[in-house]
């Protein structure tokens, strides 16, 4: 365990954005895989390989390239102390905009028009926001204050694979439902 994580440290150091990236897709992956072996309990045979693809997918190409590219900005906009700062940078996050395009990109790859993508966000964003809100405001703050600006997207996939799983089984089985005082 211990020669991967070198092994990982030092591709991290020769090649930063490509590693987080792809850190990114693959955990993004490995949250619909928990979402459709251990939440719907589909078995081997039964899991949907395009599902697992288009989520990681969204990883890779949403995830990974949006969050890295926004912890860069953070780190050159929020520079003033290390406590202040960290709270700071969890309170210029993005949340809104990122969750809600997430949800708009995973049901579209999925098929959905337009106007059903819309009438699915007007239903479920406000659930998944206030979900969202219960878990990444703590997380957010710890990964600022102790983790470096080239780990920070790892740690923040390492704790998103629940949540992914429970977004991927929600975006892909439209099982959000608006319910303000309720978790994800």
């Amino acid at each position: 365990m211990v020669g991967l994580w070198r092994s990982y440290q030092a591709l991290m150091t020769r090649h930063p954005w490509t590693v987080q990236i792809i850190t990114a897709g693959t955990l993004v992956g490995v949250g619909d895989v928990i979402s459709q072996q251990v939440l719907e309990r589909r078995g081997l045979a039964n899991h949907n390989v395009t599902r697992t693809a288009k989520m990681m997918s969204i990883g890779f190409f949403f995830v990974g390239p949006v969050l890295g590219g926004w912890y860069m900005i953070l780190d050159k906009l929020v520079t003033w102390g290390t406590k202040s700062a960290s709270i700071n940078k969890m309170l210029v996050e993005f949340a809104p905009c990122f969750l809600g395009t997430l949800l708009g990109i995973s049901r579209t790859l999925n098929g959905l028009t337009v106007e059903e993508n819309v009438a699915m966000l007007k239903r479920d964003y406000m659930d998944a926001l206030i979900s969202n809100y219960y878990l990444w405001p703590p997380v957010e703050i710890a990964n600022f204050y102790f983790i470096p600006l080239h780990h920070r997207l790892a740690v923040v996939q390492i704790v998103a694979v629940s949540w992914n799983s429970s977004l991927s089984w929600k975006a892909n089985n439209g099982c959000f439902r608006s319910r303000p005082t309720s978790h994800i």
